[in-house]
């Protein structure tokens, strides 16, 4: 969430800055909304003055041995004023609050402008797509080529945009989670959590895909109002909802592995063949806490350690700076990593690395004290795929495949497949 001092201050200079997000904020109905607040708690406060010199004119009257029921009907009058401004302030702080919730982030000065992904800029690629001498596949075709990924039947399960994966593929798909779990943890000093699959609302509200997302949510029935997790990001920056960290205890660095749940409720005929766009998939999720003076030195390190993982499978990829138009709801700044895909000839998605300064830890109040001081400030969050594990399967797939249709293991891979360098027809 904005800082609500930001927009009373500030209203045409925020406006002017989410435009490069191409939205429009609706200054006339915040202005009237704050003229409203301010008048209002004008009025309550001089109710609440007024009432309590009354309290200490009845005082003197009781003591004095004077009759006080006509200044006990003037306090009655008071009282019944007061409640109803009180009342009329609370419902107004509500109403302002549920349009600041529904407002984006601001973004970053160094965001370009744009309004789809075709507007997003290339920072830096590595790696050579791989020359093939025979007609690449896509994962599709290669994996129900070698028996190993089935797709009827998982629909036949639970609907489509499922996949059941069987034998070395399986392994293959475990052991891409165990590597880059590794990796952040021994390589990149990340402390591993495992966390619940299943948030409450005040968790989701908190990152941010609440109350703007919920159709892309899946909303499990029962007493309580929870929702299955879209990422791991929910539960894991939640862990410090509420709470005040030491100074001297930043930053946090957590990795966690967990599968995710999304009814892809906005992206309705896209990526339908496959793996690329499912209900559930698997991610290993980078999560960071710090001060605000550090947040954008932990984005570009963040980054890094996500690029580590496909430079290490040597899969070829490239780095964007995300455009205003294409940034997520909380983010001020993303860089989307883009691997090669032979079966696609083409860039695809597989880490977004986004800072979100301080606005979701104002939605969580997630703060820090800074030593010395006796004022809790608010902690920048930061998170980041490291990686989506099935779209790594799908580049791993594709960009080693073999003309009979065997896909290689990856050097990085072979000792976590307990020696396998060849995935075959089952």
């Amino acid at each position: 969430m904005l800082d609500p001092k930001l927009i009373r201050n500030q209203l045409e200079e925020i406006a002017e800055r989410l435009t490069v997000r191409g939205y429009t904020l609706d200054t006339n109905t915040l202005s009237e909304l704050e003229d409203k607040r301010k008048a209002l708690q004008v009025e309550t406060q001089e109710l609440q003055g007024q009432r309590n010199t009354h309290a200490k004119l009845i005082g003197k009257a009781k003591a004095a041995g004077e009759d006080i029921a006509p200044l006990l009907k003037e306090a009655d009058a008071f009282g019944g004023k007061l409640a109803s401004c009180e009342e009329e302030l609370k419902a107004l702080q509500k109403q302002l609050s549920d349009v600041l919730m529904a407002i984006p982030n601001v973004p970053h000065s160094s965001v370009p402008r744009g309004q789809t992904e075709d507007d997003n800029i290339e920072l830096r690629t590595w790696g050579t797509p791989k020359t093939f001498d025979f007609e690449p596949k896509d994962h599709v075709d290669l994996g129900i080529g070698v028996g190993l990924l089935d797709f009827e039947t998982a629909a036949k399960i639970s609907g489509s945009r499922f996949s059941i994966m069987k034998g070395a593929m399986a392994r293959l798909h475990r052991a891409l989670i165990q590597f880059m779990l590794d990796t952040h943890i021994n390589e990149h000093g990340y402390n591993e959590v495992y966390v619940p699959y299943i948030v409450n609302a005040d968790s989701l509200r908190g990152t941010g895909q609440l109350p703007k997302f919920e159709e892309d949510l899946y909303k499990l029935r029962g007493e309580k109002e929870l929702y299955l997790i879209p990422t791991a990001e929910v539960p894991v920056t939640n862990m410090y909802r509420d709470e005040i960290i030491p100074e001297q205890e930043l930053p946090y660095r957590f990795t966690c592995h967990t599968p995710c749940f999304r009814s892809e409720a906005g992206a309705y005929g896209r990526d339908v063949r496959g793996m690329i766009r499912q209900h559930q998939f698997e991610k290993v999720e980078l999560v960071q806490f710090v001060k605000p003076e550090d947040s954008y030195n932990a984005l570009d390190g963040l980054l890094q350690c996500a690029e580590t993982i496909l430079q290490k499978l040597e899969l070829p990829y490239r780095v964007v700076t995300l455009c205003g138009g294409d940034l997520g709801f909380s983010a001020t700044k993303t860089y989307d990593i883009e691997v090669w895909l032979p079966g696609q000839e083409k860039f695809r998605e597989i880490s977004s690395c986004s800072n979100f300064e301080d606005f979701q830890a104002r939605r969580m109040q997630a703060r820090y004290r800074p030593a010395g001081k006796k004022k809790a400030e608010l902690l920048h969050t930061l998170n980041g795929s490291g990686l989506a594990v099935g779209r790594t399967l799908v580049a791993v797939l594709e960009n080693y495949q073999n003309e009979n249709g065997s896909i290689t293991v990856p050097d990085a891979l072979q000792s976590y497949m307990g020696g396998v360098t060849e995935i075959t027809s089952c």
